[in-house]
């Protein structure tokens, strides 16, 4: 790794975006949070933190509800037993994964972030792609699936080169490329989460505020090369307890 790198990752900070309802694992989600059901042998919150760690990210906001907070704090308190140093901020309600991310704004300090979805379990390590990103603009991690209408979709330049569009849930998809929840942001993205209007369901999308990065020209991808899921749904909640029992990482740190 270069000095430039080492910089990089000393200076990013890591972001792990565990709010929301949890409304389609129901009935499981009525008295806990869903990033505390278990994956494998670890609750679901602690793959997302394990791999920051990996990465050499060791300052981390937890952004969760009102309603769990507690229980959050109470399973990871500061984060020394998993050798991480943890913040935490409330979302007082559900109002989008970009207005989660807003609240990092005073943690990040004018300093770069990555940003991981609480319910992304994925076979990749990290640390490749925070060498990879420079530390300005955007950089999203893509994943091929098979059902990419329950996602946002990245349309690519004719010569691959370049993220043109992201769609989200399109009926009819550009590419099989979804946009992952793992994201790379420089501090211009909270001047961005300010100006977003909410979507017909009432929240600030993140897919806005990645067309905002594409539109001007600071957008960036990788796309992951080991397994990845969401665990959102009955089907790739699943999914992703035997990814996580297929990496033979179950034993909680």
């Amino acid at each position: 790794m270069t000095p430039d790198a080492d910089h990089r990752r000393a200076a990013l900070r890591g972001v792990v975006l565990a709010g929301g309802t949890g409304s389609r694992l129901r009935p499981l989600t009525n008295v806990t949070n869903k990033h505390l059901l278990p994956v494998g042998r670890m609750p679901m919150i602690f793959h997302p933190l394990m791999k920051l760690r990996e990465a050499g990210i060791t300052e981390v906001l937890v952004v969760t509800g009102r309603e769990h907070m507690g229980d959050v704090l109470e399973l990871l308190g500061s984060g020394r037993e998993l050798g991480l140093d943890l913040t935490y901020r409330v979302q007082d309600e559900p109002g989008g994964i970009a207005q989660a991310l807003g609240l990092a704004e005073g943690f990040a300090r004018g300093e770069p972030v990555c940003v991981i979805l609480g319910d992304n379990i994925f076979e990749d390590a990290l640390g490749p792609y925070v060498e990879l990103y420079p530390g300005t603009g955007a950089m999203v991690l893509l994943a091929e699936v098979a059902d990419p209408e329950r996602f946002g979709v990245a349309e690519l330049s004719a010569d691959g080169t370049r993220i043109v569009a992201i769609e989200e849930k399109p009926r009819a998809p550009k590419s099989r490329l979804a946009v992952t929840g793992v994201y790379f942001y420089d501090s211009r993205v909270f001047g961005i989460v300010k100006t977003l209007k909410p979507s017909a369901r009432g929240e600030l999308e993140i897919t806005d505020v990645n067309n905002a990065y594409i539109r001007s020209g600071a957008m960036r991808f990788a796309i992951m090369r080991g397994a990845w899921t969401d665990a959102g749904t009955f089907e790739s909640y699943a999914r992703a307890a035997r990814l996580a029992g297929s990496q033979g990482k179950e034993t909680a740190p």
